[in-house]
């Protein structure tokens, strides 16, 4: 179950912490499970993990990469510490973390979907490298969003992208299943945060300090980030189950219940894709029995 704290530094309307102890991590990729659209393990895609430029001990040490002067321009000092916060935290200027924490932004896109699995994404901006146009992904053109995807798992210190299947929400709830995508996503990130910032009012529980910011990805640069790539990469899923479903139009509505879905799935039926304990597919299910 999820576990809410409030932290007693947070002076943001709406920001939440959740706290575990602090344990000792090698620095590098840590085992991720991923998990595909039927709910079986399987190995994680390599398309959806970001290469880290160096580990976050590293970071936090200001080493650079090499420890040679041709490296210099990678290397952490205080200063670049106090622009990275000022980016960060935007409007957020008295949020509780130090300039030393590694910042990573998460998000997730296809809560209210009838199908296909919830996504989130994770992401550690790259200070030197600002991407403009980031904002809330819903804000955004499809055109334009596709065009930030590319541009951001090039420019940032890394990302990652995981999911919940549909069975996972089935059987957790659309809550728990986001928070544990997003779990998944901070877990798969090649470079190791410190601190994670939620888009929400509620964070997965995990070993690092996170804190839940309201319409974070409109506010936070490295949460619109994530809600960028959280949202592409669903997209070209249900693109693809189009290609297996094209009479329900998943490319069109991407899994939602839009008038045009309702009819297919009276038409046509529940597919294994489809989130049996969503209210019209559940009420579709009943009747046929």
């Amino acid at each position: 179950m999820d576990r809410l704290a409030e932290h007693p530094g947070a002076r943001v309307p709406g920001a939440r912490t959740v706290a575990a102890p602090r344990q000792r991590r090698r620095a590098g990729r840590q085992p991720v499970e991923a998990i595909d659209g039927r709910g079986a393990p399987c190995e994680p895609d390599p398309a959806f993990h970001g290469h880290a430029p160096q580990p976050a001990a590293q970071l936090r040490r200001g080493e650079c990469r090499g420890g040679t002067a041709g490296h210099r321009k990678n290397q952490v000092t205080k200063k670049d510490n106090e622009k990275d916060h000022a980016m960060q935290s935007g409007l957020f200027d008295d949020l509780p973390y130090s300039l030393d924490e590694i910042i990573c932004g998460v998000d997730e896109a296809g809560r209210g979907p009838l199908a296909g699995p919830v996504y989130a994404a994770a992401v550690i901006l790259h200070r030197e490298r600002p991407i403009a146009g980031l904002r809330d992904s819903k804000k955004l053109t499809e055109a334009k969003r596709e065009e930030l995807a590319p541009l951001i798992k090039r420019d940032c210190i890394a990302w990652a992208i995981a999911k919940a299947s549909e069975a996972e929400i089935d059987r957790l709830n659309i809550l728990q299943a986001s928070l544990l995508a997003m779990k998944r996503a901070v877990h798969a990130l090649e470079t190791i945060p410190t601190l994670a910032l939620i888009d929400g009012n509620k964070c997965p529980v995990m070993k690092i300090q996170t804190i839940a910011i309201v319409d974070g990805d409109d506010k936070i640069e490295s949460i619109s980030a994530a809600s960028i790539l959280a949202k592409t990469a669903r997209d070209d899923a249900l693109r693809k189950l189009h290609r297996k479903y094209p009479q329900y139009g998943f490319d069109q509505h991407k899994g939602y219940g839009t008038a045009q879905h309702l009819e297919a799935l009276k038409l046509h039926g529940v597919t294994p894709v489809h989130r049996r304990s969503f209210a019209p597919v559940r009420e579709l299910l009943e009747l046929a029995f």
